[in-house]
């Protein structure tokens, strides 16, 4: 795995050694970016922008945003050993100034408060997760998010999520095992 473009275009990032955590393949991520950067349904340029990256996992995603000048990335994960790597990624980069790593649940993560409303929302969890909706929600009814912030969120291909009535998917791709659906 690896950083797809900007300035640490090329750099490997460090891998779990267990199954415990999914890392976002290379192929999907690039895919993303690609969308973000073209798509005619949507628009948002990463640059100084705040970004939420929800059971982060080693931050390939967050650490992709930073490489395109995004300004700050939170990340939220509550697996010790993801967020050892996660650590070693960042340190590897230098990215320490620009990140804030939250070592909690996602569920107990929204329903607190923070700085900077958030202008994208990466939601990668499990699998085999069902609760979107109680992520979701939370963060679309307080003042978290920027009025126009973009979700991003990661479902197997055949999930079928119940997201809450005030998010709107603008678009869903399907790229092997992983769906991806953009909403706000």
């Amino acid at each position: 795995m690896k950083i797809i473009s900007g300035k640490f275009k090329g750099s490997k990032l460090f891998l779990p050694q267990n199954k415990v955590t999914r890392p976002l393949k290379n192929i999907v991520k690039e895919a993303i970016f690609n969308l973000l950067n073209h798509s005619n349904k949507f628009s948002i340029k990463l640059e100084e922008k705040y970004i939420l990256d929800l059971f982060s996992g080693t931050g390939s995603f967050g650490l992709e945003c930073l490489s395109r000048k995004a300004k700050h990335v939170t990340f939220v994960e509550k697996n010790v050993s993801a967020i050892n790597i996660l650590n070693k990624n960042i340190k590897k980069l230098k990215l320490e100034k620009k990140v804030l790593i939250i070592n909690k649940s996602v569920y107990k993560f929204v329903n607190t408060s923070f700085k900077e409303p958030f202008n994208l929302v990466f939601l990668d969890p499990p699998f085999k997760e069902n609760n979107i909706a109680e992520i979701i929600d939370p963060l679309k009814k307080t003042e978290k998010l920027d009025k126009n912030a973009l979700f991003i969120v990661h479902r197997h291909k055949k999930s079928k999520d119940i997201f809450p009535e005030s998010f709107k998917i603008l678009d869903e791709k399907k790229y092997g095992l992983s769906k991806i659906i953009f909403g706000n």
